[in-house]
């Protein structure tokens, strides 16, 4: 395996993998949980060569945002790519990924960067889809890997993809979660002993969501007023925001008919989670 820093030794590795030998690419911002590895076991089972990102995005997180104390831990990181079968780590400077002088982002328009995250993050997918345009056009993967937790980013990728032309095929995993229901995530480490325990409060929320649904329940109004009342029991707990939403535009949805997403934001502490259920009724 190898440990890449500068993106012209990364490029000049991608320009040696000829086709039909097929790349594939896991962007992350490390400390890595099994969410990740989960990404790169698929990458490693479908592609000839697999690429890991290790890089703590700047521009994406918004002011007042957990920059500075975002989780890193490289060598680990590292580690963890190896026994999973990783064949490069690239793992570049702010430097080298944003030059001083550095003036030019993708900006992502229409309602699906506007709402939900979009409203509450100002900029947040500015810098997702400009770092993510970075790494695509230096990996030149054939196939890249994200988790459907985050489920808005997702679709938001592949909007770009789409619409820039740019030649890989966005593959998404299902959340993988804690025994509770918790949604793994790199944030989860800010959490005590106590918020640890509450967290799992929006995974509940979620699952009566299903069942309250799933027992007829097709006013998403109420749904998200029972859901709040659940959260609120939690002193601990705080939320951003519930919505019931068409699973392809993130539009609120006025009746619960065929599939819809059930997305939330909560405050548990000082840490914001994130977390969300497809839900289909027959």
């Amino acid at each position: 395996m190898r440990l890449i820093k500068e993106i012209s030794q990364m490029k000049d590795y991608r320009k040696k993998i000829k086709a039909p030998q097929t790349v594939g690419f896991v962007p992350t911002m490390g400390a890595f949980h099994q969410g990740h590895l989960s990404l790169l076991r698929k990458a490693r089972q479908q592609c000839d060569k697999v690429v890991v990102s290790v890089f703590v995005n700047p521009i994406q997180f918004g002011k007042g945002d957990d920059y500075q104390h975002y989780p890193r831990n490289l060598s680990e990181d590292i580690s963890l790519s190896e026994k999973e079968g990783v064949d490069v780590v690239f793992a570049p400077s702010l430097e080298e990924m944003y030059p001083q002088d550095y003036s030019t982002f993708v900006q992502v328009g229409g309602p699906l960067s506007s709402t939900l995250e979009g409203a509450s993050r100002y900029g947040h997918f500015k810098g997702v889809a400009t770092v993510l345009v970075k790494l695509f056009n230096i990996i030149k993967p054939d196939f890249s890997y994200f988790g459907e937790k985050d489920y808005q980013q997702v679709l938001i990728v592949k909007k770009v993809v789409d619409e820039l032309n740019l030649d890989t095929q966005i593959i998404i995993l299902p959340t993988i979660r804690e025994k509770d229901g918790l949604a793994l995530s790199s944030r989860n480490s800010y959490l005590n002993k106590e918020e640890r325990k509450v967290a799992a409060i929006l995974y509940k929320a979620l699952e009566k969501a299903k069942l309250w649904i799933e027992e007829g329940e097709r006013n998403p109004f109420s749904i998200v007023s029972k859901m709040k009342d659940l959260i609120k029991k939690e002193p601990l707990a705080r939320i951003d925001y519930i919505a019931v939403v068409n699973p392809e535009t993130l539009e609120k949805v006025e009746d619960v008919k065929g599939e819809v997403l059930i997305t939330l934001a909560v405050r548990i502490g000082e840490t914001r989670l994130i977390d969300n259920m497809r839900i289909g009724h027959k």
